[in-house]
């Protein structure tokens, strides 16, 4: 069992951060729209609303989720736009965006966007370039508090290993979302669980960071038991290859691992998971020519 990893001292930022201010706070979508505060003439909303059109966001949603909308002027939309812009995120990503975190819409970026940014150049190192992948592929990044998540994180994976060539990267931003203590310390500890050392724990996540992101109860455990199971292998093998984790149990693993018992052949793991169907089904073909020719 791998021994408890603890963050105390991760969850402490030293004392010469600058904590960006907390996002304001929201009223709860259950407060009526007719309740709330507003200026707007009726040609103003409707320029807000053909606004959210624009951008491919869904305005009933944007009102229901982010009753501030209603009273705010079309210049704040457009400055969230122009801020989001201005790091390389396309208008076609900034809707699917605003749509999933219609919050967004009436957030000061100087008070919650800049600061985020600010994180992931100078913390996190980022190349500019790679900010607005690193946004694209995880929005969640630009709703969460640089003081409260995204830094505890990053100092919780630095201290695993995640530096030099594993570093976090625009590819792996999206585990700074995650919570160290209820969603990366049991993943780290379910793997410790099934024998494997830390050393071997932490070698296996390094090599494939998608591990972090994947859940226990409706990816590990099932795919453990298949493989324990039914294929009656030894779990060594995953440590060899922790990417099994990342491949689909009912669309990969079980069809191809039934037709290999089906003509009484095996295959290493990498070899049976990482090539395309066609190419599998070559090589499965091509063993069952090998076993004809020693006939």
């Amino acid at each position: 069992m791998i021994p408890r990893l603890t963050t105390t001292s991760l969850l402490h930022p030293p004392p010469h951060f600058v904590l960006s201010p907390p996002l304001k706070p929201f009223l709860p979508p259950s407060i009526s729209l007719s309740a709330a505060p507003t200026t707007d003439t009726g040609l103003q909303f409707r320029r807000k609303l053909l606004y959210l059109e624009s951008l491919n966001v869904n305005s009933i949603k944007a009102l229901r989720e982010n009753p501030q909308f209603r009273s705010s002027s079309l210049q704040t939309l457009k400055s969230v736009e122009n801020c989001l812009s201005s790091f390389g995120i396309p208008r076609s990503s900034l809707g699917r965006i605003l749509d999933m975190y219609p919050q967004l819409l009436t957030s000061d970026p100087h008070l919650h966007l800049y600061p985020i940014f600010d994180f992931l150049i100078n913390e996190l190192q980022l190349p500019f370039p790679d900010v607005s992948k690193s946004i694209i592929r995880c929005p969640r990044l630009l709703v969460s508090s640089v003081d409260l998540q995204l830094r505890p994180t990053l100092l919780f994976l630095r201290k695993l290993g995640f530096v030099g060539e594993h570093r976090i990267d625009c590819h792996t931003s999206v585990l700074l979302v995650s919570s160290v203590e209820n969603t990366l310390i049991p993943k780290l500890e379910y793997l410790g669980s099934l024998g494997f050392s830390e050393f071997e724990v932490v070698t296996m996540v390094l090599r494939s960071p998608g591990l972090l992101t994947y859940s226990v109860e409706n990816n590990f455990k099932p795919k453990v038991e298949y493989f324990v199971k039914e294929m009656k292998r030894d779990l060594k093998e995953i440590k060899r290859f922790p990417q099994y984790f990342s491949f689909s149990l009912e669309g990969k693993i079980k069809p191809r691992h039934r037709l290999l018992v089906e003509h009484g052949f095996s295959m290493p793991l990498r070899d049976m998971l990482k090539v395309s169907d066609g190419e599998f089904n070559v090589r499965l073909l091509e063993m069952r020519l090998q076993l004809i020719d020693r006939l």
